[in-house]
């Protein structure tokens, strides 16, 4: 099976084109730039550099979130258009599982994170049970001391992302015993893992009806919705 690979839930935009289990080309770029002006042209470029055409591509696998909402829709938006045009199986990953499993050989509770502003966070709890990576903690959004108090109950604490960096103190002051990832391939998603990830879970059954987990509306949404009511579900979907 070939997998496309596309992570654009933040600021690094990661493609990859995988074969089962061996990675035939990989595109990873970190520094700030538009998503939507880049990921097409990426994508392209790394398929044409591989010697493959899109309709080679067997299966679709994309970050679906949480992360940025302009990221998020940006890479689940090509996605589905490339899976939906080209008859393709269309797969999404948390984007915060995909962090984790970056953190192979790492033993107790990996927590990837997201900084959500105002001193949230978008994170979960993994840990690798006989080599496959399990969800202990759902991905939520969440006050970091309020996360930070739940954490305490665990013995081994793993945090992970480039994020993790600005909650340092706070993580030093309430859980002074856990470790934080040093190891700088690992603070990034990275598009191989996330297709391996995609290549052992389950298709999509409606591609038209897969959107973005975002786990938190955007601020003007909550305004918008202190005065209306949808009259649908999905409604900003819909919109």
């Amino acid at each position: 099976m070939r997998i496309l690979a596309i992570d654009t839930s933040n600021q690094t935009l990661t493609v990859a084109v995988c074969e089962e289990k061996k990675i035939i080309g990989q595109y990873t770029i970190t520094v700030k730039r538009n998503h939507s002006l880049t990921l097409m042209s990426a994508i392209t470029q790394l398929v044409k550099d591989v010697g493959l055409t899109p309709k080679d591509i067997d299966r679709i696998v994309v970050a679906q979130g949480p992360g940025s909402y302009t990221g998020l829709r940006i890479g689940v938006t090509t996605a589905k258009t490339l899976a939906y045009t080209l008859n393709k199986e269309l797969v999404g990953v948390s984007s915060l599982k995909t962090l984790a499993a970056n953190c192979t050989g790492i033993s107790g509770l990996i927590v990837p994170l997201f900084d959500a502003r105002r001193n949230n966070v978008y994170t979960g709890a993994y840990e690798y049970n006989e080599g496959v990576l399990t969800s202990v903690i759902a991905d939520q959004h969440i006050a970091f001391e309020e996360w930070l108090l739940q954490l305490k109950e665990f013995n081994q604490v793993y945090f992970v992302g480039e994020d993790v960096e600005k909650f340092r103190l706070q993580i030093t002051s309430i859980l002074p015993n856990a470790k934080i990832c040093t190891i700088a391939q690992w603070q990034i998603p990275n598009a191989a893992v996330l297709a391996e990830l995609g290549r052992v879970s389950e298709p999509v059954n409606d591609i038209h009806q897969f959107l973005p987990n975002y786990l938190k509306r955007v601020e003007a949404e909550e305004n918008w919705l202190k005065d209306h009511t949808p009259e649908v579900e999905n409604y900003v979907e819909k919109i």
